[in-house]
């Protein structure tokens, strides 16, 4: 007698992009792969190379890796995850909406960062291939940096290090999966 077994194919990998990123102008890609049926492994980059006139810019990259654990199935419904952080930047000159770091407008900026944290997320299935995803993440964040006078030039007012605690992770992001 001959048998015949048909296997079904969940989806394995993911290629992703954050929209709040990419709304700071902020290029940003993400690849997401299972690892088993309620686990999968992300590694997202970002890179913004811009510099907006002779005195503004927002200049930077990061990655983030992060482990995921899914309350049901991979790529659906809720996830919990543990991620890293980190990066380099050189901005000065950007006046940030809601008050964020309003000394920014008038002084600048380099250095450095590394952290991680936990993360809560949820997945909508929107076809066989498309997903939109809500993140958010807190955590912890070690930051490096030299202040200087403005944006472009000046002299340096400080070089120092920052301990950050808050959120360390904000994404609502558009993915396709194979």
């Amino acid at each position: 007698m001959l048998t015949i077994t048909v296997c079904a194919s969940a989806q394995q990998v993911a290629i992703k992009t954050n929209l709040l990123y990419a709304a700071t102008t902020t290029p940003n890609i993400g690849l997401e792969v299972g690892l088993g049926k309620k686990s999968t492994a992300q590694l997202f980059y970002a890179l913004n190379p811009w510099k907006f006139s002779e005195n503004e810019k927002l200049r930077h990259w990061s990655v983030n890796p992060e482990y995921r654990y899914w309350l049901c199935h991979r790529f659906n419904g809720s996830f919990v995850g543990i991620h890293a952080l980190g990066g380099e930047f050189n901005m000065g000159g950007v006046d940030l909406p809601l008050g964020v770091w309003p000394s920014l407008e008038d002084h600048r900026y380099e250095g450095w960062f590394a952290g991680g944290g936990v993360s809560y997320g949820y997945q909508w299935i929107l076809n066989k291939h498309f997903n939109l995803e809500a993140s958010l993440g807190l955590g912890y964040a070690y930051i490096n940096y030299k202040k200087f006078v403005c944006a472009e030039c000046g002299e340096l007012l400080k070089d120092t290090d920052r301990h950050y605690f808050g959120p360390t992770k904000a994404a609502l992001s558009v993915i396709y999966l194979f």
